[in-house]
């Protein structure tokens, strides 16, 4: 039995999750931003007391489809941009297309109806914090940050850092109080 879970987004909220599951003795075999794969199947009463407990954290069961989809959009590209060292390849839409197997044109059409913003912006975002992520280690330089995020140059990095914020790069590196959007945020 799967259960699906929004606003999922990070390794604290995975273990948040287990934590609530192993405080109810419910047994699962795997947790993965969005869903969890339980060994057994669950009552009702017991679906609603997680439901609730859940709620207190500020994570949602879903039932459906849709915004299950949906939730599934938003933990590959948090997981593909935040979590992995390297990522894909291939152009984000491919990627997608390929990890839902679904037609990429429903599930962007779908994630904007949703979300109320395009799969692009989304991904767009999640870089940003991911370089702003980056540059507070400064252990990279721009250069290596670009290369590594799949930019095209540094420029590129800049231009869309600075759009997205309203400051550069360089000036973020120089700034004291680094300020940084939660991923449940974005």
């Amino acid at each position: 039995m799967k259960l699906y879970i929004q606003h999922m987004v990070c390794l604290c909220c995975k273990m948040t999750v287990a934590s609530v599951l192993d405080q109810m003795k419910i047994s699962y075999s795997n947790i993965e931003l969005g869903e969890v794969e339980l060994v057994d199947p669950i009552s009702e009463s017991q679906v609603e007391k997680i439901r609730e407990v859940l709620h207190e954290y500020g994570l949602e069961l879903m039932e459906d489809k849709k915004a299950i989809l949906v939730e599934k959009i938003v933990a590959i590209i948090v997981n593909m941009i935040h979590e992995s060292e390297e990522l894909p390849i291939t152009n984000f839409s491919v990627y997608l297309t390929n990890q839902l197997n679904q037609d990429y044109h429903t599930l962007s059409a779908l994630f904007s109806k949703t979300k109320g913003v395009t799969i692009e912006h989304f991904i767009i975002l999640h870089k940003i914090e991911r370089v702003k992520e980056l540059i507070m280690y400064d252990e990279l330089s721009l250069t290596e940050i670009s290369y590594k995020l799949h930019y095209s140059s540094v420029a590129h990095l800049s231009n869309q850092f600075k759009k997205v914020t309203g400051i550069t790069p360089t000036y973020f590196k120089k700034i004291k109080n680094k300020k940084r959007k939660s991923l449940e945020d974005l």
